[in-house]
């Protein structure tokens, strides 16, 4: 994650030319949104087609299966990634990016693949954060005029949990979704909540700390989803699109500041 900025929680509506204009769009909307109630309402009180079970039960449904997905690094070196030598290692399998207090970058550096820009595709790994903060980079560029530093998405990690999990913009918009959240971003630029995936407290437990996280992400058109460790933490649909980037790098984020290390190890990717 880069410096927090701070993000707007709403999003503004097209502007209407009256407000008679405004008061039929607002009426129709609302009636809209009754009727779709009362379908749905009268839906849910139909009995069960079948002889199904009341309350929804029934059969569950197998976890999915990993088809499709190709490695992309290969555990034992650094082949089809790019980084500053002086933070970037392979070791016991995993890529390793660390900093000491004596030790820093200049700014947030990143290891980039260099295999592609995956536009639509499902990215799985393995990874381990001890100290500071990191991210994994997608969708994003690298800077011109600063050699490897990012801009775009970002899952987003830290030590404390306070932002791992969350959709981030590295030198961007910054907050997009936070852990918890299902957000969406009109042309005005601004994330806006829809819905909850759940406590952002209770989404926290699930993270190991200290040890191995199993990290899934999802680009799918406008469409973001983030899952750790078999649950989703965060959602984001992106309607802007002047902010907005549809394909691009894949990174991995060493911090500026604190100590910090990072692993990475069983990365695969799956393009759509």
């Amino acid at each position: 994650m880069g410096i927090p900025k701070k993000a707007g929680v709403s999003s503004r509506e097209p502007r209407l030319t009256s407000k008679t204009a405004r008061g039929q769009r607002g009426g129709a909307g609302v009636l809209g949104l009754v009727l779709v109630a009362a379908a749905l309402l009268a839906l849910a009180q139909q009995p069960p087609p079948g002889g199904a079970p009341k309350g929804g039960s029934g059969p569950q449904i197998p976890p999915i299966q990993e088809t499709g997905f190709q490695k992309i690094f290969d555990g034992k070196s650094m082949n089809g990634w790019d980084g500053d030598p002086a933070f970037w290692r392979v070791e016991n399998g995993a890529l390793v990016g660390q900093t000491t207090t004596e030790k820093q970058p200049k700014q947030n550096t990143f290891l980039i693949w260099r295999g592609g820009t995956p536009g639509n595709f499902e990215l799985r790994l393995d990874f381990r954060l001890t100290g500071f903060n990191s991210g994994i980079q997608y969708r994003s560029i690298e800077l011109p005029d600063i050699k490897w530093a990012m801009k775009g998405y970002q899952f987003d990690m830290d030590g404390e949990q306070r932002y791992t999990g969350q959709v981030y913009e590295e030198r961007g918009r910054g907050f997009l979704a936070m852990r918890g959240q299902f957000t969406y971003i009109a042309e005005s630029g601004k994330p806006a909540v829809v819905s909850s995936l759940g406590d952002g407290e209770e989404l926290k437990k699930l993270i190991h700390g200290d040890g191995w996280n199993d990290l899934y992400l999802s680009a799918r058109g406008n469409t973001i989803v983030q899952s750790l460790n078999g649950r989703v933490m965060s959602m984001l649909i992106d309607d802007d699109p002047a902010g907005r980037k549809m394909d691009g790098l894949i990174g991995i984020q060493v911090h500026r500041g604190p100590a910090m290390k990072i692993e990475v190890k069983n990365i695969r990717l799956k393009k759509l």
